[in-house]
């Protein structure tokens, strides 16, 4: 088996985690806005578990934060991490601004 360097796993990550239509629909979601983990059950109708799952793979690849108030957990969307993906990409495969 051959090792993938960790930079190119970055890259994966960040791509698979937007490579699921729940996942693109939270982060529609949130880009109108922060949200409550209830709030975005009720936008895209899975139950609680599964969105918490989407959720997670979401922040693993930096593109949404949780923060807690009191029981509610708020989630919101890094705008800045798709710049920062692609700029990172860009240097990883050598390709550079002309």
């Amino acid at each position: 088996m051959v090792d993938q360097p960790d930079d190119l796993r970055q890259i994966r990550s960040f791509h698979k985690a937007l490579a699921d239509v729940n996942r693109l629909r939270i982060v529609q979601r949130l880009a109108n806005a922060s949200a409550t983990v209830t709030e975005l059950i009720d936008h895209v109708g899975l139950s609680q578990p599964l969105v918490s799952w989407h959720l997670g793979k979401l922040r693993a690849a930096g593109i949404v934060t949780t923060r807690r108030i009191g029981r509610e957990t708020i989630c919101s969307l890094r705008p800045e991490a798709f710049s920062e993906a692609a700029v990172h990409e860009r240097e990883l495969l050598g390709m550079v601004p002309g």
